[in-house]
This record gives structure tokens, sequence and C-alpha cells, in this order.
């Protein structure tokens, strides 16, 4: 994988990036300025994030793997920590499907009754792969999302949610948060 060089990534414009960002030079980045980007993420090939109204929010040491995407007018939120695994689509807009409209982006506004809403993802959550997360969704602290789920409604902080629609199956072990305590001492000392 070839990663962008600082120099590559400011010029892009996005509204915030953190240190040591790396983001793949064959990944897309629609209204760069909506999106903002935490310390130590990783953006691997073929992710596609398009910011709406609302932007994109990634905290730090967050991995988006290769051909995910995040689009939407709706704000979309990435808590510290979390994984997207690969295949994984968040989508904070959606079209409607009743056939009382038109849908697609060749059709003008009018025709179509689009709808937005947020999507927040929380701080160690991880959604396995080919995922898909609707809007209006919160997914809490702590989350397991199994491969092949759908996220329609919300999840309940660390919990495993599994199924189309995805539903919670058992609790996640919170051991994680003292290990990230353990990281972060070791960077500020490290720092030091």
């Amino acid at each position: 994988m070839s990663f962008m060089t600082d120099e590559e990534i400011a010029a892009i414009g996005f509204g915030h990036v953190g240190r040591n960002v790396r983001l793949s030079r064959k990944a897309s980045f629609h209204s760069p300025a909506r999106i903002r980007i935490g310390d130590n993420t990783r953006i691997d090939d073929f992710c596609v994030l398009s910011a709406g109204e609302g932007g994109i929010e990634i905290g730090r040491n967050v991995h988006i793997a290769i051909q995910s995407s995040l689009m939407g007018k709706g704000r979309i939120t990435l808590g510290d920590f979390a994984n997207i695994s690969s295949r994984v689509a968040i989508y904070s807009s959606n079209d409607d499907y009743s056939g009382e409209y038109m849908t697609n982006p060749t059709v003008p506004a009018e025709y179509t009754n689009i709808t937005s809403g947020p999507v927040s993802i929380g701080r160690h959550v991880i959604i396995g792969s080919g995922s898909v997360v609707t809007l209006n969704v919160t997914i809490g602290e702590g989350v397991a999302v199994g491969a092949l789920s759908l996220v329609r409604s919300d999840c309940e902080p660390f919990g495993i949610y599994v199924g189309s629609p995805a539903r919670r199956v058992k609790d996640r072990s919170r051991r994680l948060l003292d290990m990230e305590q353990q990281l972060l001492q070791a960077e500020a000392a490290q720092a030091a």
C-alpha cells in the first residue's frame, strides 16, 4: 500500500489532520474541508469518504480498511480506536424506496425524497467486513458488529451484534479500556 506524504495530505485541504496520519494514495475524499482526522489514523486503498453538510469527524487511532465508504449529508462520527473492516458502508443519507419518488443523484432534488441523519460510532467499536450502517444510528462504545450485518438501529455499549438486522447476542469484554490506558501512558512516557 502506498501512503501519501504529509505534503500531499496538506494539499487536499482537510478541515483538520492530526499527527502520524496515513492515507492511501488510492483513497478518495469528497468535500475534504468537512472532514476532520485525528492522530494515528489510517485509511486504506479504495476507501471513499464523501462528507455532506454534517461532515465527517474521525477520532484518534482509527482504522478504515480497504474498500469502505462513509457518505451522506448527515454527520458521521467515528470515535477513538474505532476499526472499520473492509467493505463496510456507512450511510448518513437514504433514498425513498417506496416508489412515490424517483431515486439517484442524476434526478433533480424536487423529484426525490432523500432523508438524512447522523451516524455516531463510539470509541473502540469494531464493525466487521461487509456490514452496512444506516442513518440515525448510534453504535455505543465498545460494540463489536459481526461481518455482513445490517445496523439500522442503535447498539448499546459493549455488546456483540450480528445479523440482518443486527441484534445483540452477548456482552463484549471491557478489558480493552485498561489496555487503552496502558497505551496512552506508554505514549506519554515516550513523548516526555
